[in-house]
């Protein structure tokens, strides 16, 4: 590409954005136009003192380190108005005048699914996230989500299970991947044929007031967004929110009404997301958009009672259906089964072996679906 500074001066203006560009004249215009403009000309397309004073004064070192990040192997800039700056995300009014990619930057042109969700889901909720991004990668969709703990992340395993794409939209600088934890897994989307994207230049740290603007991009880049599972007071709710704003389809799977992480899922639904109990919910209501996609498998996410292992004592059956399908604990299964304290924790070790079900984070069990891991 062309000389990267003026872009990269561009991507260091808090709070700069395409539609301060587009500003100029009424039309979309290059990143020297914005650069050279008078002050009066910035003022009308929008930009504040605090962002003419970044224009008229940038950081000349933190420029010069960013552009020799952008030489590092499989990076590079893509820029406002370039072949390659994703077209669903240029109709987005507030877009980033410049995106940081790591990986295969034409997977931003594919069809893609936002999944997200809760950073603690149930086993089930996790389960759920992954056969869905195995099931909509493999039929042709780009899974698109935030790299963070929980959903996102096995939405992520998912879709590369399937042999899918997925794209990784962080809240910080590319140089350093955020959760720690997930650090193995941005390598692998960046080598499987996927990205890992930011409009934060390298440097910048995982502050919260970035992840907003990085879920504008989650919903921006997707043709709809999925919530798995979510609290009231989730950060997947902001996703889902903006790609409602952006005229995006909204979808959520429901669950159960003792589970906290359903809430936010009925509460969208309550809203007018579309109920989604299989991958072929949302194909029908993304319709022609997704029509050239080939899908082999139009069934449904295997039934979380489908396993192929052991056929199960009667015991074991009862035990299960006492369990139903959100988190309980020893004693409440207890009371409902009748069954000795002892042999229900023996019986739940047996079934958590198998993969039947998970223990959580408090003390709870929860099934957990078929033929995942975790």
């Amino acid at each position: 590409m062309d000389d990267p500074k003026p872009w990269l001066t561009l991507a260091r203006v808090p709070g700069l954005h395409a539609g301060h560009l587009a500003g100029l004249d009424g039309q979309a215009r290059a990143a020297p136009d914005l650069l050279a403009a008078s002050r009066a000309t910035l003022e009308s397309s929008g930009c504040t003192a605090a962002m003419i004073e970044a224009l008229r004064q940038p950081d000349a070192g933190a420029v010069e380190r960013d552009a020799r990040w952008l030489t590092g192997p499989g990076r590079c800039l893509c820029h406002w108005g370039s072949p390659d700056y994703p077209p669903l995300l240029a109709t987005v009014s507030d877009a980033p005048l410049v995106l940081f990619v790591e990986g295969e930057v034409g997977v931003l042109s594919l069809p893609q699914l936002a999944i997200v969700g809760s950073r603690n889901p149930t086993a089930l909720g996790r389960d759920t996230a992954a056969q869905f991004a195995r099931h909509f990668g493999g039929g042709g969709l780009a899974i698109t989500s935030g790299l963070a703990l929980g959903i996102d992340a096995a939405a992520h395993e998912g879709a590369l299970a399937g042999g899918g794409r997925t794209v990784a939209v962080l809240g910080c600088g590319l140089d350093a991947v955020y959760p720690r934890e997930n650090g193995p897994l941005a390598r692998r989307i960046a080598a499987g044929g996927g990205a890992l994207v930011s409009d934060l230049p390298p440097g910048t740290p995982p502050l919260k007031q970035h992840f907003p603007r990085r879920n504008r991009i989650i919903a921006g880049l997707s043709v709809g967004t999925l919530v798995v599972e979510a609290a009231l007071r989730s950060g997947s709710l902001i996703t889902a929110r903006l790609a409602a704003e952006q005229g995006r389809e909204v979808f959520a799977i429901p669950g159960s009404i003792h589970n906290p992480m359903s809430r936010g899922c009925h509460r969208l639904i309550r809203q007018g997301a579309k109920l989604v109990e299989s991958a072929e919910d949302v194909f029908s209501e993304l319709g022609s958009l997704l029509g050239r996609l080939q899908r082999e498998d139009k069934g449904k996410v295997p039934d979380a009672q489908a396993f192929s292992g052991r056929p199960l004592d009667k015991e074991y059956e009862i035990l299960l259906d006492a369990l139903g399908f959100a988190p309980a604990r020893i004693d409440t299964l207890v009371a409902r089964t009748g069954i000795k304290a002892d042999a229900v924790a023996s019986m739940l070790l047996i079934l958590e072996l198998e993969g039947r079900v998970a223990l959580q984070h408090g003390g709870a069990y929860c099934r957990r679906l078929p033929g995942t891991k975790e």
